[in-house]
């Protein structure tokens, strides 16, 4: 039995943050339903590469769902999406605040159709505060939380971070856990509520180390000063001799003391609190004389916890990863069939089926002709 069984999801989100978080509850057993606007549906159908009839970025997003077109501005368009509301346990949105509430399908307003809703409202800067209805997106949100300040290029300039941190561990992992939550307290309490997702709030979570830094000693971190933001020799990226690159991250001292041994590094500069600018170039020109494939077979079943830089596609090929079984599940759309999205829930709780497709927009309207019951489910 996967865990979610029987629990029935409206998703009125698009993109990114709303979306991954109602296929990761998809992926444990919810039915979840997405409302769409007719015709263009979901912003994301439309992006490029295509996979099927829509993007490929919103088949992934939505692997397994339902999809029902319908116009939530026309007089009427919540009557009409009643019997769903009525038997539905979570809906999640992503519009600014009030917006829902301005279509009638506000909180308060489903609360009184049916008491037992987890409402989760996924928002850049929350429901309320100076913010609340400012447009943003994912590069706003580091860029104000502080976060985009700890990278720094050559040039000392932020660098733009290499994945939508603030729209998935921000917004979607958030959502999902408290989501989570909530349904457990509506087993025990026969009640639903609302949730207040603020995907800049979540991000000053991921720098806890920072926080307590500045906080507790007054030692605020910079970029490429600190321990995990470039300033210690233990935890930074060096250039081979190819031209490729070493994620050294020894932070601890039986892990530093190997990899200074492994390089033959000079015994005056394995102490780095000495001077940790001159064990770091002294690490650099030591990594820059061998080739990453040396650099590998050196560190090869070594405790050094060391890393070649690789790349998306050659990742995809790791044997590692494979034997974990990370890409085995497909998704498919009429006869191409490619790897589903990974996501954190594991297989025990994930439905048998492997393959699975992704909803064309209103497929299943015909939902709304009908009181939709358990059986429907």
């Amino acid at each position: 039995m996967q865990p979610l069984k029987g629990v029935r999801v409206l998703d009125f989100s698009t993109l990114l943050p709303g979306p991954l978080a109602t296929l990761i509850l998809a992926e444990a057993g919810a039915e979840v339903i997405k409302i769409e606007r007719p015709g263009r549906g979901d912003e994301m159908r439309s992006y490029e590469p295509k996979f099927g009839s829509d993007s490929v970025n919103f088949a992934m997003l939505n692997r397994g769902k339902r999809s029902i077109a319908i116009d939530l501005k026309q007089a009427g368009a919540r009557d009409t999406l009643k019997p769903l509301l009525e038997t539905a346990d979570v809906i999640v949105e992503q519009f600014r605040p009030g917006v829902m509430d301005r279509l009638g399908l506000g909180y308060e307003a489903l609360r009184a159709i049916n008491p037992r809703i987890v409402y989760c409202a996924v928002t850049g800067y929350g429901q309320h505060g100076p913010r609340a209805d400012v447009a943003a997106h994912d590069l706003n949100y580091v860029a104000e939380s502080g976060m985009l300040s700890l990278t720094a290029g050559s040039d000392g300039a932020p660098v733009l971070p290499a994945a939508l941190v603030a729209d998935i561990a921000g917004g979607t992992y958030p959502a999902v856990i408290n989501i989570l939550l909530a349904l457990r307290e509506c087993d025990r309490t026969g009640v639903g509520c609302k949730l207040d997702i603020a995907m800049a709030d979540n991000l000053f979570t991921l720098m806890y180390w920072g926080l307590g830094n500045g906080l507790a000693a007054g030692e605020w971190p910079a970029s490429a000063a600190d321990l995990v933001t470039g300033g210690s020799p233990r935890y930074n990226i060096y250039r081979t001799r190819d031209d490729r690159f070493l994620a050294a991250a020894p932070l601890e001292q039986k892990f530093w003391h190997n990899f200074c041994a492994l390089l033959d590094l000079p015994v005056e500069l394995r102490d780095d609190r000495a001077d940790p600018a001159a064990t770091r170039n002294a690490v650099a020109q030591r990594v820059r004389t061998h080739t990453a494939d040396e650099l590998r077979s050196l560190f090869s079943e070594q405790d050094v916890c060391c890393a070649i830089v690789t790349t998306l596609r050659d990742a995809l090929a790791d044997p590692h990863f494979a034997a974990r079984g990370l890409f085995a599940r497909a998704l498919s759309a009429g006869t191409q069939t490619i790897p589903a999205l990974p996501v954190p829930v594991v297989d025990p709780f994930r439905s048998t089926e492997k393959v699975a497709g992704y909803p064309e927009l209103g497929e299943a309207n015909h939902l709304l002709s009908k009181a939709p019951t358990n059986g429907d489910r």
